[in-house]
């Protein structure tokens, strides 16, 4: 696996109904000969082995990694969603996503554009 582009960091306001403290968040685009699915296990993995515990969906954690997108294959399994099924609906994943691939195509709009017509009240990118 090779990762070939990662964004800025940033400052987002937790998403969902369990009070927290902000969320920082970045997206990492990379090559892989893993399938989705053993990518999944992979970044399960890793959660794992970066503190992660189960606990409260959309609740406090140490990490969460996401596969939003795999070469923009149409996937709908259980546990495996692609691309991400609410990919487009939040800004604390377009804005950083947009960095790195704007003109990806998501459910026929390009990041770029879904990015523009979000609400980004609360994101702050850190420098």
């Amino acid at each position: 696996m090779a990762i070939r582009r990662v964004s800025g960091f940033y400052r987002t306001p937790p998403w969902g109904p369990v009070p927290q403290p902000d969320f920082v968040n970045a997206c990492a685009a990379g090559d892989t000969r893993l399938a989705p699915r053993d990518l999944l296990a992979l970044a399960k993995s890793l959660e794992g082995e970066l503190g992660r515990v189960p606990g409260e969906r959309w609740g406090p954690r140490a990490i969460d990694i996401d596969i939003l997108d795999y070469a923009g294959q149409e996937l709908d399994e259980p546990g495996l969603a692609l691309p991400h099924p609410r990919l487009t609906e939040r800004a604390f994943v377009l804005a950083p996503l947009a960095e790195i691939a704007p003109d990806r195509i998501v459910a026929g709009r390009s990041i770029r554009d879904w990015a523009e017509r979000i609400d980004r009240t609360g994101i702050v990118r850190l420098d």
